[in-house]
Order: structure tokens, then sequence, then C-alpha cells
């Protein structure tokens, strides 16, 4: 085992290096692979082996890159057609001073649902929420706490969202069905986090200043109410169990229409908006707008990619059999929701990202947790939520930066924080009953 613990530990140094040193994410990554590839070499795999295991770990993810990529056209068709600015004109006018924490909460559960991006959802909503919140005179570091907990509860069950694919396809459970499991197991979390929100609103009452984002959006966009079927598709048909791919062209094809028809773009203009993404030259435009598109996915699909390459080589190595045994006997213990909330925790310190602390943790608790409806929804349940938690991590690193809000926020991010603490005294709640009836 010391080997085995050697080659870890390199492989946190190598990480915690990058993060240090502002290296990029897949570049990390590769180093980490090469580390993970030279140990199966030591323990005598040939190189040819080595990579048949991890185009095997490949193949358990490769279904769902081509839907990252159809994710990365719709934004930005999204965000040209003017559905994006559309939705949030709209929001925005429900923004009042008299209960603006839980407003600001609840429009970016909202956004974020229907984009299913994190930091999309913070680069728009988040956005005009820490704005109004400024004017308001609200404490920023109240506003930053409610947008992350808005942003992160699409994040984790939009039928959108690149996470909640990411956790069904490595577990192999239905999208649809974990979404209904996830609401479920969220119901007291999300009402504890208004009541905070509220609570805490009462105490940090401003003024009444706001922000017309709608007349801001205006002189880039046509804007009108059919601009939102876009977004509308992607909750009928996800109502309706659409497979996810045929619901992204839909409302993709949707959008492309609104581009041609409401905004004036040309064919050109449409192809590049699609490959490129959505990109302005008015500053104050470009901080809320810019971004998505074909080529925004790539990088993404690259650290899923060299991720689950990762798993691929774990699995054929046995490289993390010593850790799952720890984790099984931690597991009988605290049970296997709390053996996965403990393994979240660390692999979300040491990955710097969301991907490799979700695809980590799954490996790590496959036997202490063989039931894959049961562990999907506690990777949700704590992993997916976990990630945005860690200051250094990119999950919470880049939204927090983005809104402008202080890492202290992060303390205040109640529903990040009370889905996990709220499902393991449910398991643990269910494990003393079961005992006692045994």
């Amino acid at each position: 085992m010391m080997l085995e613990n050697l080659v870890m530990l390199a492989f946190v140094a190598v990480l915690m290096f990058c993060v240090a040193f502002g290296v990029p994410t897949a570049a990390a990554l590769i180093a980490g692979y090469v580390i993970f590839i030279l140990y199966g070499m030591k323990k005598g795999y040939s190189v040819p082996s080595l990579l048949k295991m991890s185009w095997s770990g490949l193949g358990t993810v490769i279904r769902i890159l081509f839907i990252f990529l159809l994710i990365g056209i719709l934004t930005a068709l999204w965000r040209g057609a003017g559905t994006i600015p559309e939705i949030i004109a709209v929001s925005a006018g429900l923004i009042h001073p008299s209960g603006f924490l839980l407003l600001s909460f609840l429009l970016n559960c909202a956004v974020s649902v229907l984009t299913g991006t994190s930091f999309g959802t913070a680069a728009t909503m988040g956005v005009v929420c820490m704005t109004m919140g400024s004017a308001m005179g609200v404490n920023p570091l109240f506003t930053g706490g409610a947008v992350v907990s808005g942003i992160f509860f699409g994040d984790r069950c939009s039928p959108v969202s690149t996470s909640a694919l990411l956790v069904s396809e490595l577990t192999g459970t239905d999208l649809y069905g974990n979404i209904r499991r996830m609401l479920r197991s969220c119901l007291v979390p999300f009402l504890l986090t208004c009541a905070a929100y509220l609570a805490l609103g009462t105490f940090s009452r401003g003024g009444s200043g706001a922000m017309d984002v709608k007349t801001m959006f205006s002189g880039h966009f046509t804007l009108h109410w059919i601009l939102l079927v876009p977004a509308l598709l992607i909750l009928v048909m996800a109502a309706f169990r659409a497979k996810v791919k045929y619901t992204l062209l839909a409302s993709a094809a949707a959008a492309a229409v609104c581009c041609l028809v409401f905004q004036k773009m040309t064919v050109p203009e449409l192809i590049r908006l699609m490959i490129f993404g959505y990109r302005s030259e008015d500053p104050q435009l470009a901080a809320m707008m810019n971004g998505g598109g074909f080529l925004s996915m790539v990088q993404v699909s690259v650290i899923v990619g060299i991720s689950s390459a990762y798993a691929g080589i774990f699995e054929g190595t046995g490289l993390l059999l010593g850790i799952k045994r720890y984790v099984e006997a931690v597991s009988r213990r605290i049970t296997p929701f709390g053996g996965i909330l403990a393994v979240s925790v660390v692999t979300s310190m040491i990955s710097f990202n969301q991907t490799l602390a979700i695809i980590l943790t799954d490996q790590l608790t496959k036997d202490a947790e063989p039931d894959k409806e049961k562990r999907a929804l506690a990777l949700e349940d704590t992993v997916v939520l976990m990630a945005a938690l860690v200051p250094w991590s990119i999950a919470g690193n880049v939204p927090i930066s983005t809104i402008g809000a202080p890492m202290a926020s992060l303390c205040l991010a109640f529903y990040l924080i009370l889905v996990p603490l709220w499902n393991f005294a449910r398991a643990l709640t269910q494990n003393r009953k079961n005992f006692e009836r045994n």
C-alpha cells in the first residue's frame, strides 16, 4: 500500500501546485494521468493494457460528451435569441426590497433549472441580484449566499445540467428518476433555506434602488414573450420524460428560429454564434451575456474524458482498493450516505473541480453503496454541492468571483449546507430504527 499512498500524494501535490500557479485544469489532469500511467507500468501493466483501461473508463461517459456539446450550442443560442435576456428582464421586475434575499434565491433557482448551469446563472441573474442588492444597500455577504444557493439548485437537478447527466451516466440510472428523487430529498432543506433567507432579509433591509435591465437589453435585443418558448420547451419535454438529446435539439431549433426572425441574424452569424458563443462589444452586456457555444464545452468534455479515464485505470489496477476498504468500514459505522458524504468532502478538497470530485467519489463508494439509485441520489446530495463550498474549487470560486461577492458568502449558502446535513440526519435516523427492529 506504500506505493499506492505515494501515488495519490503525488497526484494531490500536482493538483495543488496547478491551483496555486493557475495552470489550466485540463493540463493539471493530464499531468495526473501521466502519474497513474507510470504507476500502472510500475505494477507490471503494459502501456496498451493501460490505454485499454483508460478507454473502458471513457466508455462510461462517452455518450454524454455529445450532449455536453449540445448544451454549449444551446446556451449560445439562448443568449443570441434573446431568451436569457427576456427571462432576466421578466424576473428582475419581480425583485423588491421586501423579501429581496428570498427572491434572489428563488429567481436564481428558476434560471439555473432552465439553463442547467451554475456559472451561466451566476453571470446573468446572479449579477443582476448582486447589482440590485448593492443599490438597495443589502450586505453583499448575504446576497452572495442567496445567489450561490440558487445557482446550484438547478446545477443539481436540472434536466440539462452536466453534473446531473454525469451522475446518471456513471451510476447507470435514469436521469428523470434521479430528478424526481432529488426533489423529494431536498424539499425540507429548500423550505428551511427559504425561511432562513426570509428571516435574514429582515436584518438587511436597504433602500429601493433598482437596475433597469430591460432598458439595457432592449438596446441590443428585440424582447418579446415568445422568446421564452425555447426555455419552456425544456420544461414541457422534461415533464413528458423526452430523451435529453431530443429536448436539447428541440429547444435549440426554436432558439435558432428566434435568432433569425426576432434578432435578424444572418445564417453565417447564426453558425458563428453556435460555434464561438455569444460575444458583445458592450462591456456591461458582455460581463453578463458573453459565453456559450460549441467550443466552450470542449474543455469541459476534455476534463470529463480525462477524469473518466482515471476511473478505468483505478478499476483495472486496483489503485483504490485500500481506500475503498476503509470507506466501507466507515460506511458501516455512519451509514452508506455518511460514508459518501465523508468521501465527498475529501475529494472536493483535493480535486478543485466538480467533475473529478464526482467521478472519484463514485469510484470510492461503489462497494459501500451498491444500490445504483441510492448512490446516484447520495452523490447529488453530497459531492455535487460540497464541491461548491470549497473556496479553491472552480465550482465555488468562479461563481463568487463572477458576481463579485465575498468568499465568506459560501458560509451563507444555506441550501448547499442543509441538503447534505438533512439527508445525513435522515440516514442516521433510519439506520437507528433498523437497528432497533433487529
